[in-house]
């Protein structure tokens, strides 16, 4: 049995970061160079990472470029690297989305384009469809990414609201053939979903996208209403010149991270790939589930888990913290200081929400620990402030961007010292 839990947590992330870098996975589904032009183009938090792969093993002459998140930029050779806004699309992110129709509609039928995409993309290709100025995407993002809604609904909107998402990057490419290869962020790795789909054709419709809004009781202004309700909030429901290949998942990571515990003596389950609904609950959940096991198991156990949890906020903005601390507060909470059982909760593109930290640890002795400073648990939950919780505690992790992004990565480890 290790005997620093805290490092053995720290250790499983790390490997299940190796396993889905973007060095890693993508030089074996490249495709073979064309007669014609190849046009690169890179989207997403992954995007530095994967153009540096792409030019390392690509065998032929290439243009084109990539955009990432601000702070998530890296050198390359020969392909520059911008940045734009994310969550929330911004000005760059309409530059980069032009530049990237441009570059698409110049190619011809002997061209190819490879699309090099990872979760992030639908804020970093931002072009808003006709009618819709930027600043109204944006008030509705907020809105969408407070409200708790699931990201293939947010997504859904999105695409529809959008002159590039939902599949007409690859229809303003033809005929040249587009060949996608994504790093995917989304439970289920359902292409059309990562990134908003530029370059895959759409199964949703503008009546879906109403629906979601209505859902969440999401009031669209005139333009955006008037676009989800015609033909100009219709996407393509077919291409033929486009081909998509997930090269890696969160199944990766997990299967990665579960030898990497099993090497230090845990049986390791993985819970789910694909775990989705409010992050507290979650946590309340397997804590429970982890209680169960502490009192059968006869020897350490390692829970591993990923997916896209969400956290349903009473106005943007409010609280501070992401949904991987959240979901660990509520473990926390749950738990109420139960020995021998630590846990880590981090995003894998190195930023929980819109804050400087990946996630957190918890330790058996958190909640003692945080009573002596005068923080109460619960409280903290209620308003939200789960980076507040854990950086009282000195128990952030904070990694910087990693520069990959298969979302949610959860380790709960049980029988493994009180602490």
């Amino acid at each position: 049995m290790p005997m620093d839990p805290r490092q053995t947590l720290k250790s499983l992330f790390d490997a299940a970061l190796a396993a889905v870098s973007p060095a890693h996975v993508l030089p074996p589904y490249l495709p073979q160079p064309p007669e014609g032009r190849t046009a690169v183009l890179g989207f997403g938090k992954a995007a530095a990472e994967m153009a540096r792969a792409f030019e390392a093993h690509w065998p032929a002459p290439f243009e084109g470029f990539a955009v990432t998140r601000y702070g998530h930029g890296a050198p390359c050779r020969a392909i520059e690297v911008v940045e734009a806004g994310h969550p929330v699309p911004d000005e760059a992110a309409v530059a980069a989305a032009d530049r990237a129709l441009a570059l698409a509609s110049g190619l011809g039928a002997d061209d190819l384009m490879v699309c090099l995409v990872s979760g992030g993309g639908s804020a970093l290709l931002a072009k808003p469809a006709p009618g819709i100025r930027l600043e109204e995407k944006q008030s509705l993002t907020r809105s969408l990414l407070a409200c708790g809604a699931a990201i293939d609904e947010i997504n859904c909107v999105r695409k529809h609201l959008s002159a590039i998402k939902g599949g007409w990057l690859a229809a303003a490419a033809a005929p040249a053939r587009v060949a996608t290869l994504a790093i995917s962020d989304v439970p289920g790795d359902d292409p059309a979903i990562i990134a908003s789909g530029p370059t895959v054709a759409d199964p949703t419709t503008g009546a879906d996208a109403r629906a979601i809004l209505a859902r969440y009781g999401i009031e669209a202004g005139p333009s955006i209403a008037a676009a989800l309700a015609g033909p100009a909030g219709e996407t393509p429901k077919t291409l033929s010149n486009a081909r998509f290949q997930i090269v890696a998942r969160a199944r990766d990571a997990l299967a990665a991270a579960a030898r990497a515990a099993e090497r230090e003596g845990f049986a390791a389950t993985v819970l789910g790939d694909d775990l989705a609904g409010e992050a507290a609950e979650l946590g309340a959940t397997h804590a429970r589930l982890a209680v169960e096991i502490a009192e059968a198991a006869s020897g350490p156990v390692a829970l591993l888990s990923g997916g896209e949890t969400a956290v349903t906020l009473p106005r943007p903005g409010f609280g501070r913290g992401g949904r991987n601390t959240e979901y660990l507060l509520a473990l926390a909470a749950e738990l109420d200081g139960a020995p021998g059982i630590w846990a880590v909760a981090c995003d894998t593109d190195g930023i929980d929400g819109t804050e400087d930290s990946a996630g957190a640890i918890l330790a058996p002795d958190s909640l003692a620990r945080a009573a002596a400073e005068g923080i109460d648990a619960r409280a903290a939950l209620a308003a939200h402030d789960s980076y507040g919780f854990f950086g009282a505690l000195g128990d952030l992790v904070v990694t910087g961007p990693t520069r990959t992004n298969v979302n949610d990565f959860r380790a709960i480890l049980i029988g493994a010292g009180a602490g």
